[in-house]
C-alpha cells in the first residue's frame, strides 16, 4: 500500500469453561501509519470484565518455527494467568452469568473501531491471516463495506508458496524495539512514549507493529525481504532433516 493504512488486530479467546467456539474479544488495537511522514499512531482498548477466557499461543524456537502450541487461562481484567486445565466447565448459571456480562463487548467493540477509523480516515487495512478478526468486528456491527482491505499473509504466501507465520516473519526482518524506535533490517520509525507504552509482548498493540514492520518491509525492500525469507526457511529445513 503506498496510501495511509491502517492496521487491526485482535485478542480474543473462548470463555473459560464455556464453549470452544464463541469467542470473546479482549482486546483490540488499531495501529494507523502515514506513509509520507512516517508518523505512528496506536488506540488500543482491553476488555475490563472480570471474565477468564482461553488465550493460545505458539511457542517458537530461535527460528521462529512453532514447537507448541500453549493454552493458558488469562482474567480480562487484571491480565493475570493461570493453567489450563481442559476438563473444567462452568455450570449452567455460571456460564449464564458469564454470557450476561459479556453482552456489552460487541457494542464496546463497535464504538472504539469506528472512533478510530474515523479518527484517521482509514480506507485501506491491513490484516495477517485476519479472517476471524474481521468476522468478529462485523458480528459486532462493523461495516467494512468501504473498506480495502489487505491480508499480508496471503499475499507474502502467494509469492512465496509458504506459510509464514507473523513470528517467523519478525525473524525474517531482524525486528527490534528498544521503547523509542522499531527497528528492522532496513527501516527505523520513532515511536511516540504513549504509543510505545502500549507495546507490550504478546498484546495486540504489539502485534500490530510488527504486521507493520514486516509489511513496510516486504513492500519497500521487496528483494531483500525475499532473500531473507528463503534463508530462514532454508535454515528451518536444515534442521527438520537433522
Amino acid at each position: 500500500m503506498n496510501e495511509n493504512f491502517a492496521i487491526l488486530e485482535l485478542k480474543y479467546g473462548n470463555i473459560y469453561g464455556g464453549y470452544p467456539n464463541y469467542f470473546v474479544i479482549a482486546e483490540a488495537s488499531v495501529l494507523a501509519f502515514e506513509v509520507e511522514s512516517r508518523k505512528i499512531f496506536i488506540e488500543s482498548c482491553r476488555n475490563g470484565l472480570d471474565i477468564n477466557y482461553v488465550s493460545v499461543y505458539p511457542k517458537t524456537d530461535e527460528l521462529g518455527h512453532t514447537i507448541e502450541r500453549v493454552r493458558e487461562v488469562v482474567n480480562m481484567k487484571t491480565g493475570q494467568t493461570r493453567p489450563y486445565l481442559e476438563e473444567y466447565k462452568l455450570d449452567e448459571r455460571a456460564l449464564e452469568f458469564a454470557f450476561k456480562q459479556v453482552r456489552p463487548v460487541q457494542n464496546w467493540v463497535k464504538r472504539f473501531l469506528l472512533t478510530s477509523f474515523r479518527k484517521y480516515n482509514v480506507r485501506n487495512l491491513l490484516i495477517f491471516d485476519g479472517r476471524r478478526d474481521i468476522f468478529l468486528c462485523e458480528r459486532a456491527g462493523v461495516n467494512f463495506g468501504r473498506t480495502r482491505i489487505m491480508d499480508l499473509q496471503k499475499a507474502i504466501n502467494k509469492e512465496t508458496n509458504y506459510l509464514f507465520s507473523l513470528n517467523k516473519l519478525a525473524k525474517v526482518i531482524n525486528l527490534s524495539f528498544d521503547n523509542s524506535y522499531l527497528r528492522s533490517n532496513n527501516l527505523e520509525y520513532w515511536i511516540h512514549p504513549v504509543a510505545a507504552r502500549q507495546l507490550r509482548p504478546m498484546s495486540a498493540a504489539w502485534d500490530a507493529a510488527r504486521l507493520l514492520m514486516v509489511h513496510n518491509e516486504y513492500m519497500y525492500h521487496h528483494d531483500s525481504f525475499l532473500l531473507e525469507a528463503a534463508k530462514l526457511v532454508n535454515k528451518i529445513e536444515e534442521r527438520k532433516n537433522q
